[in-house]
């Protein structure tokens, strides 16, 4: 098969998604459209990851993230240019949009350019936060764009959920993460104090004022430590003095300090479903997440982790974590059996894979 994926921010969980796809489908030929946001992460150093015997790449210049009708309708224009001039190369079996921005204007310029399979995954409905202001305008844009066209598949049960609640047809597939390379067990490095990781960019998305207030009630407590793995813009909003945040890292150095966590913790306003908290649980981690959309799906609560609503909460349990270590080998034996169960990468790429081609 032939697959496009348009990709406006080609950077962070959406180009591990994307990734994800090209490398559990082998024998498919996929072409990346994709813009750049170069304050995260420029382009060349996300495809550096990608496979190459399967991959074509090309840029969409024009794209960028904020809503500027101007530069959006030239993106929308570019665009069409784009999939007409590969649709004049050789069939198209589908279309693939990551991310609202992409699916907005994908869906309309798949419309002009006569490309009817078209499959829209928001990573993160983009009407779940802001004011009621903000959430009506992007609920109202949503509906625009589903009544173009386009199946919207979301990434998770609840990400679904807040979709057909606002009367948009929806489905659902379970994002995944990679088993089988794990299938040895990465060790724990034992670390002296009691450690609490998150991993993801520093942006109001991820509530990084909330990990601060929690973090900061153990401020004086020598024996806790929390970690961020990842930067961004609202990497200042990390004040309390037992926080450290990494910036970006490798891969491998990345799983190697999730894996000395005796807590993985997510303070996200919502999600579509976090691959670095996928990470988290195929090594063994217990999760505390914030009840939200797409982190609600990954918990079962009291066995591999546990959902909060506040800071408060989140201490409480945190305290209890502490207080009863030895259970917390047994969460992480659920949390990695979890993960095989419902969030294997092997799983996600059959199911899309059967979407395409069906």
């Amino acid at each position: 098969m032939r697959i496009v994926h348009i990709v406006e921010p080609f950077a962070s969980g959406i180009a591990t998604f994307v990734r994800s796809l090209v490398r559990g489908m082998p024998n498919d030929r996929h072409i990346i459209v994709h813009g750049e946001r170069g304050q995260v992460m420029r382009s060349d150093a996300v495809i550096r990851d990608f496979p190459r015997h399967n991959v074509e790449f090309i840029r969409w210049r024009s794209a960028q993230r904020y809503i500027r009708p101007l530069k959006d309708l030239h993106a929308f224009f570019e665009l069409r240019t784009i999939l007409r001039k590969l649709k004049e190369q050789g069939p198209i079996d589908a279309v693939h949009l990551h991310s609202s921005k992409s699916g907005f204007l994908g869906r309309f310029a798949c419309r002009v350019a006569g490309i009817r399979k078209v499959i829209y995954t928001p990573n993160g409905a983009p009407f779940l936060s802001g004011s009621w202001l903000a959430r009506s305008f992007f609920q109202l844009l949503e509906r625009l764009a589903a009544a173009i066209g386009g199946l919207v598949v979301c990434c998770s049960r609840s990400e679904c959920s807040a979709y057909q609640a606002i009367g948009i047809n929806a489905v659902f597939i379970n994002n995944g993460v990679s088993i089988r390379r794990r299938v040895k067990r990465m060790l724990r490095l034992r670390t002296l104090r009691f450690r609490i990781v998150t991993c993801g960019r520093i942006i109001g998305q991820k509530n990084p004022a909330l990990f601060n207030e929690i973090a900061a009630y153990f401020e004086e407590f020598d024996d806790f430590e929390f970690l961020w793995i990842g930067d961004g813009p609202d990497h200042p909003l990390l004040r309390s003095k037992n926080i450290r945040y990494t910036g970006w890292l490798p891969t491998p150095e990345t799983e190697r300090l999730l894996s000395t966590a005796d807590i993985y913790i997510s303070t996200s306003n919502f999600e579509g479903m976090s691959f670095a908290v996928l990470e988290a649980l195929a090594l063994h981690r217990p999760v505390l997440l914030k009840d939200c959309v797409g982190n609600k799906d990954i918990v079962t609560k009291g066995v591999n982790g546990d959902l909060f609503d506040s800071a408060q909460d989140a201490i409480l349990k945190i305290l209890r974590y502490y207080n009863n270590r030895e259970m917390l080998p047994i969460m992480g034996e659920h949390s990695k059996l979890y993960c095989e169960r419902e969030f294997d990468v092997q799983h996600t790429s059959a199911a899309y894979r059967h979407l395409y081609a069906s």
